[in-house]
């Protein structure tokens, strides 16, 4: 009797792994792959398919487009994928403006988008879904960090500056609701300018003692560069996606000693990190850097889920992602109410390492942090 129950047990369990497999799960993923935000979206893409090739999950299929880090292009290609590709599942989207333009109206169809990366506070507050999942962060959170350290790092006054779009507008916001200091200085800028003299300026004249910067991709690699040749001098503190390991190699020296809020860092000695460093840079040929960390632990939410429910099934796959069941490359790692992660913030220094410009932790700024909206979701 007790054979027949074991026998039937691995039935069962050989049957609900074949149902969850049921049909091939069909990704669409839309990232920017060309332009001054290249970097970013190539490393999303290449973290989210070293996870996928481990894998090595026959029913498990990836369509990639480029957004060109246009709206209008982004929503373009979500409505191809979803009424031509018939994806299950829509992910990648860097900037904040475009997830805005796509991820309300991929959800309102049905679709699950696992973010890797932009995660404005609209989505995280009023605007939450059941089927948007943020596996990176919530927009504020790296810059909250920033500014819950910067009265250790000496900043008791600070000029804080950003580009004028959502990410850009939650960032400061973020920066300022633990920033002990005084806010001697508020500058928002246009989305991928690269001449920064006037702001610089403005930095020196203010009286600042330090400056809090976010800006990604080209737009951080020209600042750095111009504000190091001004000779202003004053500490820069801002977040990882300003400071990410191909930007960091771009600014040089001047990016040396930069303090970063970050939620990952090659330097994490947890197993799952170890593993995801090493292979990516087998795999690639250098050091992984934020995006791709949050691409790799994408794939692997997903796969996850595909283990335990079939995407068809849209409560059952959605507990399944909600489970969030998968070794994380950050350590610890859950879900709070607003499908947004709870996880440990860290400040890093960037440093260099024989050849290369890297980041190491220094301290941790916050622990088991949300996000500042989550009273405000009806989910």
């Amino acid at each position: 009797m007790a054979g027949f129950k074991t026998l039937a047990a691995g039935l069962c369990a050989l049957a609900l792994a074949t149902a969850a497999q049921a049909e091939p799960l069909k990704v669409g993923m839309i990232t920017t792959l060309s332009g001054g935000g290249a970097s970013l979206g190539i490393d999303t893409r290449d973290g989210f398919m070293l996870a996928v090739k481990q894998a090595g999950n026959p029913d498990l299929e990836v369509v990639i487009e480029d957004d060109q880090r246009k709206p209008d292009i982004a929503v373009q290609l979500a409505d191809k994928m979803i009424q031509s590709e018939k994806v299950d599942v829509l992910t990648g989207i860097v900037w904040s403006n475009l997830a805005m333009a796509v991820v309300p109206a991929a959800t309102a169809q049905g679709k699950f988008y696992l973010s890797t990366n932009a995660a404005p506070s609209a989505l995280a507050g009023k605007g939450c879904n059941p089927n948007y999942f943020s596996v990176s962060y919530q927009n504020d959170n790296l810059h909250e960090a920033a500014g819950a350290y910067a009265a250790k790092a000496g900043i008791s006054k600070a000029f804080i500056m950003a580009p004028n779009y959502p990410a850009g507008q939650d960032s400061l916001a973020g920066f300022k609701r633990f920033y002990e200091g005084e806010v001697v200085g508020e500058v928002y800028t246009q989305l991928g300018q690269t001449d920064y003299a006037g702001e610089i300026a403005q930095i020196r004249a203010s009286g600042a003692d330090g400056v809090f910067i976010f800006l990604p991709g080209g737009m951080g690699i020209s600042f750095v560069k111009q504000y190091a040749d001004s000779g202003v001098g004053l500490p820069l503190i801002g977040p990882a996606f300003s400071f990410e390991q191909s930007i960091i190699q771009a600014m040089g020296d001047a990016a040396l000693g930069v303090l970063n809020g970050a939620n990952w860092s090659p330097d994490l000695g947890n197993d799952a990190n170890q593993t995801f460093v090493t292979s990516f840079q087998e795999e690639y040929g250098r050091l992984p850097s934020v995006y791709a960390s949050y691409g790799y632990d994408t794939a692997n939410l997903l796969l996850s889920a595909m283990g335990k429910a079939d995407v068809k099934d849209a409560d059952a796959f959605r507990a399944a992602l909600k489970e969030a069941d998968f070794a994380s490359v950050r350590g610890d790692f859950a879900f709070g109410p607003t499908n947004h992660p709870v996880q440990d913030l860290y400040v890093r220094e960037v440093v260099r390492m024989g050849d290369i410009l890297t980041n190491r932790i220094v301290g941790t700024a916050m622990e088991d942090r949300g996000n500042a909206y989550e009273g405000e979701c009806e989910m």
